[in-house]
């Protein structure tokens, strides 16, 4: 049960990492790139053996962690409330998603193309991520509202830039298929916020 839990916030903490480096990019029209990697190779793994083999580097993940610990703890600090808008628009994106089966296999040929792709170019080439941010254009954004990404509108103007946000978001949606996979459920994250923040504090501690 305790690797259960362990997994489930690992992917969680995926799907909050995806938001903040979408914050990141928006406001400085760039970021981690290692962190990001992380991510978007979590999308090209569509058929990992276990949850772990998502992410393997699982220090990437850092960030995540922490705003997963900052949002839902129970600190002083005023909550980012933009960060928790992208993630539940994310994760309403994925409940839509997982209803349409045309949809789906429309995604896995995709995806698949830019498996390919990535043979060929790193991973955070322009042509890699654009495709990604592409999938997300075309098969995603208009499941549901729109995620409103906010920023600085000298970078959120750059193709390049949003361009980025887009691979993000489907990173991050691809986190919230894992976290659905594992057994995450909203209401755990409403009932049982002691029990992810421990994880995810246990987590930091192992990085």
């Amino acid at each position: 049960m305790q690797h259960k839990q362990a997994m489930q916030t690992m992917a969680l903490a995926a799907v909050c990492q995806a938001a903040w480096l979408v914050q990141q990019v928006a406001r400085n029209g760039s970021c981690d790139e290692d962190a990001m990697r992380c991510l978007l190779q979590g999308i090209l793994n569509t058929d990992p053996d276990n949850a772990d083999s998502v992410y393997p580097e699982r220090r990437l993940l850092r960030d995540g962690y922490k705003t997963l610990v900052e949002q839902l703890g129970n600190n002083r600090n005023p909550k980012n409330m933009e960060l928790t808008r992208y993630v539940i628009g994310m994760v309403a994106l994925e409940r839509k998603l997982s209803g349409k089966r045309r949809v789906l296999s429309a995604l896995g040929e995709r995806i698949n193309q830019v498996k390919r792709q990535a043979f060929h170019f790193d991973l955070l080439t322009d042509t890699v991520v654009s495709n990604l941010a592409g999938i997300y254009s075309d098969n995603i954004s208009n499941l549901g509202p729109r995620i409103q990404v906010s920023g600085a509108p000298l970078y959120l103007q750059q193709p390049q830039v949003q361009h980025k946000i887009r691979a993000l978001l489907l990173a991050g949606i691809r986190a919230c298929v894992l976290w659905r996979q594992l057994g995450g459920r909203r209401r755990q994250i409403l009932f049982f916020r002691k029990k992810v923040i421990a994880a995810a504090e246990a987590a930091l501690r192992q990085l």
